[in-house]
């Protein structure tokens, strides 16, 4: 036969049984394997459930909120004022639109100063005033709401003598100059170095080119963080337990004493009429649904900006 018509011959370990070796290699393997499949569905199990709990308090919180706030909401709630204590009936229409200007009045103080704040820490980040200013935002992050509230009272309320929605969008104010603070400086250190370059290489002055250019590229994360600090603001009692003090009467004066979601809130929980009891209920569903409507705002200009940039 010639060497043509010769089968070819068959590579080294093909038809050969496996060695003791092998057979205990491959065993190690496989038991290594499904050590680490069961570590791992353990590990996700573990993450599962501590997701759950997590979310679970929100979901009752939500819901008991919901069950009991529900069945006392009606239009007389959002546009009446509140009735004498043992009168069934009223609502908290004076409450609601006092929430609105003492949250609108403490983002025209807080915003300006932590964004401001924010930048000059980002742009100066190496100085000196930059690292105390740093320093201090975290302290005041830290800082009980209630201290904020005696401080206010002690600055804008004491000298007056009266009590002030000014005061307390001043002091709602100041809570959010450390969040807003810390966010802008986060959100102003993600813009490339090449955006300045480009801008100072064009003739644009430093501090134009801070505010036009670097401002203008981190404002989707800029009016995250600040709408994030009107959620937490919003939901405040203890600064205006010191400073607004709160108002049974109708008032939008600045110069006066003022209602308040949270106030109205506080009041009527610790009363000891049923009435007053399910306007309480019906006032923290509302409060808990102006947070979640600035939260899913923040979410959309996230996620609008994140879109706009991506098709850039």
């Amino acid at each position: 036969m010639s060497a043509a018509l010769q089968p070819a011959a068959a590579p080294p370990g093909v038809g050969q049984r496996p060695t003791q070796r092998q057979r205990a290699f491959a065993e190690r393997a496989e038991r290594t394997v499904r050590r680490r499949k069961a570590f791992n569905a353990l590990m996700l199990s573990l993450l599962t459930v501590a997701a759950v709990a997590a979310t679970l308090p929100l979901i009752v919180i939500l819901a008991h909120i919901v069950k009991m706030g529900a069945t006392s909401l009606s239009w007389d709630f959002f546009t009446k004022m509140p009735k004498p204590m043992g009168e069934s009936g009223g609502g908290l229409a004076n409450a609601i639109v006092g929430t609105l200007i003492l949250v609108g009045v403490g983002a025209v103080v807080g915003l300006p100063v932590g964004i401001g704040a924010g930048l000059y820490c980002a742009e100066r980040g190496a100085t000196r005033l930059a690292t105390t200013v740093r320093f201090l935002s975290d302290v005041l992050n830290g800082l009980p709401s209630i201290v904020m509230g005696i401080f206010a009272w002690e600055v804008l309320v004491r000298p007056v003598g009266h009590f002030s929605a000014l005061a307390g969008g001043a002091a709602l104010g100041a809570m959010m100059i450390p969040m807003v603070s810390r966010t802008t400086e986060e959100m102003v250190r993600t813009v490339p170095n090449a955006l300045r370059e480009a801008a100072l290489a064009l003739g644009y002055a430093r501090w134009r080119t801070s505010l036009v250019i670097v401002l203008r590229t981190a404002s989707a994360g800029i009016v995250t963080g600040a709408l994030v600090a009107l959620a937490r603001i919003a939901g405040e009692t203890a600064p205006l337990l010191f400073s607004a003090f709160g108002n049974q009467f109708w008032s939008v004066s600045l110069r006066q004493p003022i209602s308040a979601l949270p106030l109205q809130i506080y009041t009527y929980a610790i009363s000891p009429y049923d009435e007053q009891h399910s306007l309480a209920w019906a006032g923290s569903l509302v409060l808990i649904g102006i947070v979640l409507t600035i939260s899913i705002v923040a979410r959309f200009v996230t996620r609008s900006r994140g879109g706009a940039s991506a098709g850039d």
